[in-house]
């Protein structure tokens, strides 16, 4: 075949237009954009560009998140002669300003979230949004992407030999370098990906990796367009929504890194544990059968075996495409006994980029496959050992690096061939075995060659050491560790030095002598890495010399985590929208403690359960999203927080609206509930007035109650009276007659009041509501929302729990979100004497003095003001009331101003 650009390449087979081109998933949508609409699109847009000034060559940054308008703004310029530059969105800032001068585009395709970052290009390039920014400064030379496609459609004007991408690499060894790749690079390599059949115009191809890297955009969309198939893009690269988009995209094809693979076969395992030890055998019994029939008799009886699995997460996916790094063989073994194909594959952004194809009809998982058709490679043996540098020739092979003419010299030799660093060996059939990086390959003075991954692998095996990073200081062997999290919240300093320094050492004897480290440095922050999660590791000597000179481990930073510094699978997880705001918002709420997505919620952050109603409505505020309460029972740490937000209205719960699911509470109730709020019988009634004759006897033989104003008799209202101690139920009896304490609920903990079968029929007796704030926020809002819609008063302690040390607390939100679903009268009740009669964590009570005022209701129906302002005036209200004589606004500092949580 002839050369060809990669528009002609993709538009070569006869396809029809009206099948999908594009399936993309919003947050509770699926959509799709068929062939002719999105080919016509890429033609009125190159003719908008050409209409803006674009000459051929011109090169034009994308830096955005996956979308359609990624792949059309690709495209379109590829039309129109252009050059595009893809760029991470999470690049590091010096990274990101080096780019930008070294490419010098002529325009920028980017959102308006990410239009700050690109602060330092010259005033005269076009930026063009994606997006709507209300934010949008006229003078800033910014337009809206969609004027380009008013043009008309031209026709495609680029030739083969034209220079169609700059993609940087990211920086293992330095910074970014530019690699300029032609059309004829890129498209001879989508014909040579296509024959090896991985897929045709039948399949779905989801693909959850960000288009700037050259293994997604050529696989991920330059050959499943030109084969004819759907490119599948998730609403986000998380978890939750991978997932969903494998079942709503009906995804047959996935292509992922090794480092997803792992997320996968890593969650899935956590689910099977979960399931008891009778279930776990069984399951890894069935996968060790399916497995051992896979590769000794070519069966696959793994779809079968796990037909619920296959169903429950991916109903149609047949074939996992594994790049970008080598995926575990064993792992491997793994996914294909499940019953999915598995396919791999090598090569690198200097080969456009597939050296080497796996198909999963011969794959083997311990090579990365045989040259694809038109690329040859060979072997640097110069020791005659069998085992050298790959060198690669064929069209596929850019020409040299941008702007950097001594790097292309060392790529290249006289013959032609280029050198890919990376050192490996042939068997007899042509497979290719990888035996690591040449250029990260530590020679030590004696000669020795050490393998720094084999090092790094041998200790990240171990409970203590969630990452290790190998270098060579001063011609001997050092490594920095970064610790499992468990392991920090068990020691610091010098004590956690000495355990991890131990636990080198201890891994180390089974290692070669050469090969062992002998000084240890910790960092708390994960170790600097690519996106696809390969070790930048000229950021590795800088951050161990940072180490020597202050003592990380010791003094950590006071302050959270930025993005650009987290691991790859967390910037990856920040992708989602919900979940950078839910994170934005952690951030600016703990701004003085060092908060990262392993930090625990309750152990770290102090978020204990009677914070999850504020939690819940801050990411209600923050983020769009309402956690139900069996996502909040599943969340300890920051990254698990931030996993469910971004599973959203998708995930287990129902979705529905806290504030919506407040205003008709009747709908919500389980059998449990109605039976709480079932009007009592006869003999239920009696007990009742027993209880309340006895608690009323008891309360005026340990208690003087004076009282200041009139029980309510309003109904439905709520009474919020300050809690001080247990007694603060007894005292308020005395305020009321036998009709009025008949008439209410009171809210009360289930931790206290419904432990063990006598205090759950004494509670329910007396009229008692479980509320559970911590690991039911939703289910207890909608149940005291019930007893107000049906016309009752209810007792709800707005601090939410005892105070410890007799000052007023913060108020607790909850009661403010349900007074403003239901706006009756709110009562405040100051109480003052309990806490001296029974402090929390005394046994039993004093007896003595106690004052009960009870204030004029707030009639909330006439506020027109959120949860947070109801509650602040409520407070203010309480307040009053124990200084009389004092305005509220004054005295809202002055009282109880005991620290507590932003929502």
């Amino acid at each position: 075949m002839d050369a060809v650009t990669l528009n002609e390449l993709i538009v070569s087979r006869d396809i029809d237009g009206r099948h999908d081109a594009v399936v993309s998933l919003g947050r509770d949508t699926l959509g799709s954009v068929n062939r002719r609409d999105l080919l016509e699109r890429i033609a009125c847009l190159a003719g908008g560009l050409q209409h803006a000034g674009l000459g051929r060559g011109d090169r034009v940054v994308i830096m955005a998140p996956n979308s359609v308008d990624w792949i059309v703004s690709a495209l379109g310029v590829l039309h129109a002669g252009g050059v595009i530059v893809p760029i991470d969105t999470q690049m590091p800032a010096e990274d990101l300003e080096h780019v930008l001068g070294d490419c010098a585009p002529g325009m920028v395709f980017t959102t308006g979230g990410l239009r700050a970052r690109l602060s330092s290009l010259h005033q005269d390039v076009a930026l063009f949004l994606f997006d709507d920014d209300d934010e949008r400064d006229d003078s800033a030379a910014s337009r809206d992407w969609h004027d380009l496609l008013q043009a008309e459609p031209v026709a495609a004007c680029p030739d083969a030999n034209d220079l169609a991408a700059i993609f940087y690499t990211s920086g293992t060894t330095g910074p970014p370098k530019g690699v300029p790749l032609t059309h004829h690079n890129m498209a001879s390599n989508v014909e040579a990906l296509c024959t090896q059949e991985l897929a045709d115009s039948s399949d779905r191809v989801l693909v959850p990796l960000p288009f700037h890297h050259v293994y997604p955009f050529t696989l991920g969309i330059l050959v499943t367009l030109t084969l004819g198939a759907p490119v599948v893009l998730p609403f986000s690269m998380v978890g939750p929504q991978i997932v969903r988009a494998l079942r709503e995209g009906e995804a047959t094809v996935m292509l992922g890194v090794p480092r997803l693979y792992e997320a996968i076969w890593n969650a899935l395992e956590a689910r099977v544990a979960e399931r008891g030890q009778i279930a776990a055998a069984l399951f890894f019994g069935m996968l060790t059968l399916a497995m051992a029939a896979r590769q000794h008799l070519g069966w696959n009886p793994g779809k079968r075996l796990f037909a619920r699995l296959h169903r429950r997460i991916a109903p149609r996916l047949r074939l996992m495409v594994a790049g970008g790094a080598a995926l575990d063989p064993p792992l491997g073994r793994r996914l294909r006994g499940i019953g999915w194909e598995v396919a791999t594959g090598y090569g690198l952004s200097e080969t456009s980029p597939i050296l080497t194809m796996n198909p999963p009809e011969t794959v083997n998982l311990e090579s990365v496959g045989r040259a694809l058709p038109g690329v040859t490679l060979e072997i640097d043996d110069r020791e005659g050992s069998g085992r050298g540098e790959v060198l690669a020739r064929g069209p596929n092979v850019f020409g040299g690096y941008w702007n950097l003419p001594e790097k292309t010299r060392e790529a290249f030799d006289e013959q032609g061939w280029f050198h890919t660093g990376d050192t490996g060996s042939f068997d007899a059939q042509g497979y290719l075995y990888l035996h690591g990086r040449a250029s990260a390959m530590i020679v030590l003075s004696g000669g020795e060659n050490v393998d720094p991954a084999r090092v790094e692998k041998a200790l990240e095996a171990s409970d203590r050491i969630r990452e290790a990073g190998l270098l060579e200081r001063e011609d001997r062997l050092a490594v920095v560790i970064v610790p499992e999290p468990e392991l920090l919240r068990q020691a610091t300093g010098d004590e956690l030095r000495r355990i991890l320094e131990k636990t080198v050492s201890e891994i180390s004897t089974d290692l070669p002598s050469h090969h062992r480290p002998s000084q240890v440095r910790v960092a708390l922050d994960p170790l600097p890495r690519t996106r696809l999660g390969k070790l930048r590791r000229h950021k590795l000597e800088e951050l161990f010399e940072h180490l020597e000179q202050g003592d990380e481990a010791a003094e950590a930073v006071a302050e959270p985590l930025s993005p650009q510094d987290m691991a790859p699978e967390d910037q990856q997880l920040l992708s989602d929208p919900a979940a950078e705001r839910t994170w934005r918002y952690l951030a600016r709420r703990f701004d003085d403690l060092r908060l990262t997505p392993d930090s625990h919620l309750a152990l770290d952050l102090g978020i204990d359960s009677l914070s999850w109603v504020d939690m819940t409505l801050a990411l209600r505020e923050h983020a769009g999203i309402d956690l139900d309460d069996s996502a909040i029972a599943r969340v300890e740490t920051v990254r698990d927080l931030l996993n469910e937000v971004a599973a959203g209205p998708t995930g287990e719960g129902d979705g529905e609206d806290l504030l919506s699911a407040l205003r008709k509470p009747q709908q919500r109730l389980d059998d449990t509930q109605r039976q709480a709020l079932t009007p009592p019988g006869r003999v239920q009634r009696a007990l009742r007035t027993l209880i309340w004759g006895l608690a009323r006897f008891t309360s005026k033989r340990l208690m003087r109650v004076s009282v200041r104003g009139e029980w309510p008799d309003r109904v439905p209202c709520v009474i919020a009276p300050r809690h001080l101690s247990v007694l603060d139920p007894l005292a308020l009896l005395q305020v009321m007659d036998r009709r009025q304490a008949e008439a209410l609920y009171w809210a009360g903990w289930t931790g206290l009041l419904f432990t063990g079968p006598v205090r759950r029929w004494f509670s329910r007796t007396a009229s008692v509501l479980p509320i559970d704030p911590g690991a039911a926020p939703r289910r207890s809002l909608v149940l005291a929302a019930a007893a107000l819609d049906r016309g009752h008063q209810l007792v709800w302690f707005p601090e939410g729990q005892r105070s410890p040390d007799g000052r007023l607390q913060p108020f607790r939100p909850g009661l403010g979100l349900l007074l403003k679903a239901h706006p009756v009268p709110v009562v405040p009740v100051w109480i003052e004497g309990t806490h001296e009669l029974m402090p929390p964590g005394q046994r039993l009570p004093r007896r003595g003095q106690v004052r009960v005022v009870i204030g004029e209701p707030i009639e909330t129906a006439q506020l027109e003001e959120d949860e947070r302002e109801i509650i602040e005036r409520l407070r203010d209200e309480m307040v009053a009331l124990g200084n009389p004589g004092t305005p509220s606004s004054a005295t809202a500092g002055q009282e109880g101003s005991a620290g507590g949580e932003e929502t």
